[in-house]
């Protein structure tokens, strides 16, 4: 997005947060809205009954108990980048929407320049095994605004190392991360030839069945500009693949 862009954008968010929120949006649940929708058509992200957030440092301070009388059924939180980076709110989010009995887990953002060993032993060192915490997530994607990181590794070497973090944090926590990716890294990458691998898929401009050809998914991001009653800027949207009973069984099987 452009400097005009991100402007506009703005002005837009302080319009529809002074107001108290913003009003229905086509395609998306009522109690959400959207400071710049896409006109959503087919299979929208209202056709899924069950909605959650993904959320860092760049959201502030969160009203937790607010963000789960609004409906959220589920929060993926930043905690660590790289090998030496830790988000400053992640300690703050995750005791906040566990007291708000918000339904959690931990993502972590891969850095191409650092091996993943290194990266899975960041991960372990700042998030806790916290029985009843949602699996853990593996964010995997071009970094386009890196000052320090500009490689783009050949696709075999990327998904090794994504199978390496994979694993050796699906052994500490006893269960396997989700990977969370778009839809360039994933198509550059070749990333359906992981099979077995639970993925969350970004697609901000189309229902994922359209965008990620034959890819099996267990949650879909649909839009990175929302408005959730309890946080005070936009939001990542997202939403699960199945029923309110296909939750249910789901957090049972997944949940630490």
């Amino acid at each position: 997005m452009g400097q005009i862009g991100r402007i506009l954008a703005t002005i837009a968010l302080i319009a529809v947060t002074g107001c108290g929120g913003g009003g229905k949006v086509a395609g998306i649940p009522n109690r959400f809205s959207d400071i710049d929708p896409y006109d959503w058509s087919g299979i929208t992200p209202a056709h899924h009954p069950v909605h959650g957030i993904d959320v860092s440092r760049y959201q502030g301070d969160i009203d937790w108990r607010k963000v789960r009388r609004s409906g959220v059924a589920f929060a993926f939180i930043k905690s660590t980048e790289g090998g030496d980076h830790a988000d400053p709110m992640f300690k703050a989010n995750w005791r906040g929407a566990g007291r708000a009995g918000v339904p959690r887990g931990a993502y972590h953002f891969f850095y191409l320049c650092r091996p993943a060993a290194e990266q899975a032993r960041w991960f372990i060192a700042n998030v806790p095994r916290s029985r009843g915490a949602l699996p853990p997530v593996l964010d995997v994607e071009w970094n386009h605004q890196s000052r320090t990181c500009r490689l783009r590794p050949d696709p075999a070497h990327i998904r090794a190392e994504i199978r390496a973090f994979q694993s050796l944090v699906g052994a500490h926590y006893g269960q396997r991360p989700i990977i969370y990716t778009s839809v360039d890294f994933w198509r550059d990458n070749e990333l359906s030839k992981l099979g077995g691998e639970e993925f969350w898929l970004r697609s901000v401009a189309g229902h994922p069945r359209d965008i990620y050809k034959g890819q099996r998914w267990s949650f879909w991001q649909y839009t990175g500009t929302g408005i959730v009653p309890g946080i005070s800027g936009k939001a990542d949207l997202n939403t699960f693949a199945g029923s309110e009973a296909q939750w249910a069984s789901w957090l049972a099987r997944r949940r630490l």
